[in-house]
């Protein structure tokens, strides 16, 4: 299977350019794989390039959850961040990708300074 990478996945979304979004969209008709890396990448355009806000943010997440062509890396740790980052949209979706990741593996409690994150079960304070 193909994979993209962040400007594909950023065009998928915002589709501010009519040739790319076009390039974008044919090249995943076919099937394609989407890292957690360049989603976790693609948000952090989308929140300081694009400027979206947590509940535009969490959208655009779930549209490519939801994309009939795109199989995402480990879905179900996305969606549970996704789950996590609309209860809580202090946190960056990343630090709740991060923080789902580590309880998948089995590897909490997830230390963290982060002031907001470390109010979430499985971290702990240091």
């Amino acid at each position: 299977m193909r994979a993209v990478d962040t400007n594909v996945l950023v065009r998928l979304v915002v589709r501010d350019d009519a040739e790319q979004t076009r390039q974008a969209d044919s090249f995943v008709e076919k099937g394609a794989w989407l890292s957690i890396l360049v989603l976790a990448e693609a948000t952090w355009v989308l929140r300081s390039v694009y400027a979206l806000d947590a509940t535009s943010l969490a959208a655009a997440i779930k549209m490519l959850l939801d994309h009939e062509h795109l199989t995402v890396q480990d879905a179900d740790v996305v969606e549970a961040a996704l789950d996590l980052f609309r209860s809580r949209p202090v946190l960056r979706f990343t630090d709740c990708v991060i923080l789902h990741l580590a309880r998948k593996a089995g590897h909490l409690p997830l230390g963290t300074f982060d002031r907001a994150l470390r109010r979430v079960l499985g971290t702990q304070k240091l």
